[in-house]
């Protein structure tokens, strides 16, 4: 757990908790905390039993916002690709008059972030605090969905030059992520209009005002990941159609095959033929004559082939 007094963007560290009880004459503290440092801060905050609750729970919690007497529970989820799966990782937040306390399992990328922005814009209050954090998490759907447009686009790629059985699975492994993820987005979106529209009063009203920005740019991701979910429905399509010209192509050969070697089968057919009077049978060069005739009719009939662009 790491306590900081934050004031103008300056961190300050606390080494004892019990001064973050009474609010600083400037600025706010940030406690950063693990799961199992909520049994030291819920009595000394009074945190809610529910909102505790939800932090141990090992169950993947919706975002939400949960109104107690003397704090905000705020659940946020982060996002994180790493090329194979896309993670959501739960980011538990209490908001206070003087603190605000992020509670993780994991560590969570955008918290380190969030530090230089702090310093840069001078932060020293905590709904600010929230704000930023919220706008950071947001932003990173963005990028997590540029990477996964980039994915789709290499696959769509592969499979047009070199279909694979491989491709399947990765196509319908990496829709049901985006399925996934899409259900998750709606009750963001809530969260983020209830702290734009509800009357809160740990929270500014001129600051709350900017909480819209980050609602469209919820509403962009939502969408974003409507394209993304129609565009795997099209690269199965792509893939299925792949796989049947690719059959297609392979019949084709296997029929130029047969149709060149119907006319060599009869010529073989007939002189295989075990009757005495057969002329031809009985000459110095037959042999090679028959050879030759076949070696010329196989030749010309793969050449009109390619010529009409059959094989």
């Amino acid at each position: 757990m790491k306590i900081r007094l934050v004031n103008e963007g300056v961190f300050s560290p606390i080494d004892d908790i019990q001064t973050t009880l009474t609010a600083p004459p400037a600025g706010f503290y940030w406690i950063d905390a693990d799961v199992e440092d909520l049994a030291l801060l819920q009595p000394l905050f009074s945190l809610h039993d529910l909102a505790v609750e939800d932090c141990l729970s090992e169950e993947e919690q919706r975002p939400k916002l949960e109104i107690y007497e003397n704090h905000y529970f705020i659940v946020v989820n982060s996002i994180r690709f790493d090329d194979e799966e896309i993670f959501l990782r739960a980011l538990n937040v209490f908001l206070g008059r003087h603190f605000i306390i992020t509670v993780t399992k994991q560590k969570i990328h955008e918290l380190r972030s969030l530090k230089p922005i702090l310093w840069e814009q001078e932060v020293s209050t905590p709904d600010r605090f929230l704000y930023l954090l919220i706008d950071l998490v947001v932003d990173n759907y963005f990028t997590v969905g540029d990477r996964i447009e980039a994915k789709i686009e290499k696959l769509e790629e592969d499979i047009l030059m070199h279909t694979k059985k491989s491709h399947l699975n990765e196509i319908i492994g990496l829709r049901s992520e985006i399925l996934w993820l899409k259900k998750v987005l709606g009750p963001q979106k809530e969260l983020i209009n209830t702290l734009n529209k509800r009357d809160l009063r740990l929270i500014d009203d001129q600051l709350q005002k900017y909480f819209s920005d980050i609602y469209e740019n919820a509403v962009k991701i939502s969408e974003t990941f409507d394209t993304f979910r129609d565009l795997m429905g099209n690269l199965r399509e792509a893939y299925q159609s792949s796989i049947a010209n690719r059959a297609n192509e392979i019949m084709r050969v296997f029929t130029a095959i047969t149709t060149i070697f119907m006319p060599l089968t009869v010529i073989t057919g007939i002189y295989g033929m075990n009757f005495d009077n057969m002329p031809e049978t009985h000459t110095a060069y037959g042999y090679f004559v028959v050879i030759g005739i076949m070696a010329v009719l196989a030749v010309s009939m793969l050449l009109i082939f390619r010529k009409k662009d059959w094989i």
